[in-house]
């Protein structure tokens, strides 16, 4: 079975850059390292959190996606996810990724550029942000990894956000090399510029869909973040993702808690006030089918 560290690349790198913290891109570790091969997965998630933050109504998603990763380690992934909330079903985001992965024996890591592209009525927290960098680096200690990130995002106004992350994981793995259970723990921090942005067209009176002729439209408010752009631990999150391998597919399931920190403080016309954080549960199930284009990079 491949080296698990890819497997920290993309729960990382995902979990960053497109809200979904997917588990899917595990059937990495089941292809030879020279091979290259598309990868295909439908999957499901509960809510939409990024950073611990997320929008006071619950966006579910159905992400279908592909992807094309080249012997030589560069990939390209195309994700379509719709919103499944019972009020407003519709295409809220696609998502366009591309990079470059290496990995030898004990380091592995890469670089990805993605590029999102919401629905003008999204309310997803992360709706604001328009594209992103970011890399990571793993390290294998045979009992444990050991992964950081660092990542920038770039907003729909002129603001860009620095995030880093520091994950410690661990996999168990029976003997058929078919089940993998991962207990993982990770502190991100990071600046504010996407949820001030995000509670400026969604939060507090400034509902996206409010528009001339809404017969609910309430007047706009005035929001600034005090300190947005300020480094901060921002979140602490546990995961367990749990996978069952079968010849080309891969079914997983990944609950998921996550322990947001640093409330901003939130200026309005009115007053000023300090966001109440709380720890949210959220899941991600889905299945992977994955086959080789033959192509390896040996020859």
């Amino acid at each position: 079975m491949k080296n698990n560290s890819i497997l920290s690349f993309y729960v990382i790198i995902f979990s960053i850059a497109s809200l979904f913290s997917q588990q899917r891109e595990e059937v990495i570790k089941k292809v030879s390292d020279n091979e290259s091969y598309i990868l295909t997965d439908v999957s499901y998630i509960s809510d939409a959190v990024f950073m611990g933050r997320r929008d006071s109504i619950a966006a579910p998603y159905i992400f279908p996606s592909i992807g094309y990763y080249d012997a030589s380690g560069f990939f390209a992934d195309a994700t379509l996810s719709y919103l499944t909330a019972s009020e407003e079903q519709r295409v809220d985001l696609f998502l366009l990724s591309g990079g470059y992965l290496f990995d030898s024996k004990k380091w592995s890591g890469g670089i990805v550029a993605t590029g999102y592209f919401y629905n003008d009525e999204s309310y997803n927290v992360q709706s604001e942000v328009s594209s992103s960098i970011s890399g990571l680096l793993s390290y294998d200690l045979d009992y444990m990894e050991l992964s950081v990130s660092l990542g920038s995002f770039f907003n729909s106004g002129n603001n860009t956000d620095f995030f880093t992350s520091f994950f410690i994981e661990r996999a168990f793995i029976n003997e058929k090399e078919t089940l993998l259970f991962k207990p993982s723990v990770g502190i991100s921090g990071g600046t504010q510029n996407f949820y001030e942005a995000y509670y400026q067209s969604n939060r507090l009176g400034n509902r996206k869909g409010q528009g001339a002729g809404n017969s609910n439209q309430m007047e706009s408010t005035t929001i600034t973040f005090e300190e947005s752009s300020s480094f901060n631990i921002l979140n602490i999150e546990l995961s367990t993702p749990i996978e069952y391998h079968h010849k080309s597919f891969i079914f997983s399931f990944t609950p998921a808690v996550s322990f947001p920190q640093s409330s901003a403080t939130i200026i309005t016309e009115d007053t000023v006030f300090e966001e109440d954080l709380d720890s949210v549960f959220y899941w991600t199930v889905g299945i992977s089918y994955w086959f080789s284009t033959k192509k390896n990079k040996n020859t």
